[in-house]
């Protein structure tokens, strides 16, 4: 038992040195001995958990995938809760500290689209709008969030738009370093946003 947590340990010490060079440095920008060195391992030791350098970065982003089905992911916990369209504004500053507590799996986002054209992350997005509703299903509040949103509008096209909003809106503050892209502090930004995602942005006429 000794032997299989001490591998688990290492395995885990190799993950997390790939995980901060890839986000960091990109991922062709990275090489195992890198890695290896990073890790305190031998890059023998490297091959050991992994067959290659590739096959380290799915298991990164695979875990990403995992943890944002879970509800330790701040967004996901928030979703569950099953109050929305009521908590959009919690679920804005939920995606907020879900991009600060994840963000290098987050940057491993845009890395794959810049270095692999989307290759891994393809069944990620393709599948969001599936597990934000399981989400909502599992705590049985998706016939109440359909009886809620106008017949036109479906509750996985509501949460997606909501989810990406402000997931990227994040990411540019977070990952890239731009303070306030939209002019205005974080506070007043989400509740715009979830203004204009309930209500619309024209006027309402009599």
């Amino acid at each position: 038992m000794q032997r299989e947590e001490k591998s688990e340990r290492s395995r885990r010490v190799v993950l997390d040195a790939a995980l901060d060079l890839f986000s960091h440095q990109g991922y062709r920008g990275t090489s195992v001995r890198e890695i290896a060195d990073a890790a305190g391992v031998s890059t023998v030791n490297v091959y050991h958990h992994f067959p290659d350098k590739e096959t380290i970065f799915q298991t990164l982003i695979q875990e990403y995938w995992t943890a944002t089905e879970s509800k330790r992911f701040p967004f996901t916990r928030a979703l569950s809760a099953g109050a929305f369209p009521e908590n959009i504004e919690q679920l804005g500053f939920a995606a907020r500290d879900s991009v600060r507590e994840y963000s290098r799996y987050v940057a491993l986002m845009y890395v794959d689209v810049i270095e692999f054209e989307g290759k891994h992350i393809r069944d990620f997005y393709s599948e969001m709008g599936n597990r934000l509703i399981a989400s909502v299903e599992q705590e049985g509040a998706l016939d109440e969030l359909k009886s809620r949103l106008r017949p036109s509008v479906s509750p996985n096209t509501a949460m997606l738009l909501t989810a990406r909003f402000f997931f990227t809106y994040f990411a540019v503050e977070v990952l890239f370093g731009v303070r306030e892209p939209f002019g205005m502090d974080s506070q007043q930004l989400v509740q715009e946003i979830a203004d204009i995602l309930r209500h619309g942005i024209l006027k309402t006429t009599e």
